[in-house]
């Protein structure tokens, strides 16, 4: 049983990741802790007609006043793993949050192609300035969604005390030879994929429920092609997968390990995007935005899953 349980302990504490690495995984969960925060906002058309108006002033005037809650959550909170507790250090990282800020704002702008070749350049940096507030302070609080360090250690030390009853982190205990274990392992995998399946339904609604109303969707969805619908697709896939799988927040070793039903990284992705359509699909046919003809019930409904997924992502990490 010691044999065993040191194997899956190897297995699922990675090796300490080298400075490039751990400087990427900060800055992929930056982008994450940005994204749970910011995206609602960019499917605010109010933002973009201010945005649009704003002069040069105006934008630097709220690029520094950001600077200031940004510094004071890197000091409690902040993208790394630990907090900066020198001033120094959360100056630098401040500058580097806002950074990340802006680019991503940008980068998923460009994917809603709120902004374009033909948008003039004043307009496109008003709306990345005023778009990128929330994703700036979500970066200054990702942090905080973990629980515990990027090695899994969340007080289980090899000992198998999960109990059978502990669904979502029941271990998939090969080779002990007991029927009963098995049962118990079929069974916790069974209520961790249903959990799963549950967690990001109500994440996916709790997203997308403000944004499926409005009339951003239809907006953004007429300038859609269907090459770039599928762009929206695997950029969707992908921000989903960073989040639960790369980006280090809550029981991510542990998601890694799993072996239930739909709970391997890739198909858990998969399923849980096909998910977060559904609940788009539902939440448009519920406020009556329109289903003739199909095509455009499609783009829609990609248009809104990009949010929910991102939705469905934090409804997995909340479980």
């Amino acid at each position: 049983m010691t044999q065993t349980a040191d194997a899956s302990t190897a297995v699922s504490r990675p090796e300490p990741a080298g400075p490039w690495r751990k400087e990427w995984l900060d800055v992929v969960r930056a982008a994450s802790g940005g994204l749970l925060f910011g995206v609602p906002l960019l499917y605010t058309m109010e933002v973009w007609w201010t945005g649009s108006r704003s002069q040069p002033p105006a934008m630097a005037l709220v690029v520094v006043l950001l600077l200031i809650p940004v510094f004071v959550l890197n000091q409690t909170g902040g993208f790394r793993e630990t907090p900066d507790h020198r001033v120094r250090d959360a100056v630098a990282d401040t500058v580097e949050a806002v950074a990340l800020g802006l680019v991503v704002t940008t980068v998923v702008l460009v994917l809603l192609r709120e902004i374009t070749t033909q948008t003039p350049l004043a307009a496109a940096l008003g709306k990345v300035v005023y778009e990128s507030i929330p994703f700036c302070l979500g970066i200054g609080v990702a942090r905080l969604f973990l629980h515990g360090d990027r090695d899994g250690d969340d007080g289980d030390d090899g000992d198998d005390g999960a109990g059978p009853g502990d669904g979502r982190n029941a271990r998939d205990d090969r080779g002990t030879g007991d029927e009963d274990d098995d049962d118990d392992d079929d069974t916790g995998r069974s209520r961790g994929t249903l959990a799963d399946l549950g967690a990001t339904s109500l994440g996916a609604v709790f997203i997308a429920l403000s944004i499926a109303p409005t009339d951003e969707v239809p907006t953004l969805a007429s300038a859609m092609t269907p090459a770039w619908l599928l762009v929206v697709v695997g950029a969707s896939l992908l921000v989903s997968y960073a989040i639960v799988f790369v980006a280090g927040f809550t029981n991510q070793d542990e998601r890694h390990a799993h072996r239930g039903i739909f709970q391997r990284p890739l198909t858990e992705t998969i399923v849980s995007y096909l998910l977060a359509l559904v609940m788009s699909l539902l939440l448009l046919w519920c406020f009556q935005r329109g289903f003739e003809p199909w095509t455009d019930v499609v783009t829609r409904v990609v248009v809104l899953g990009l949010p929910a997924a991102v939705g469905g992502a934090a409804g997995r990490l909340a479980i």
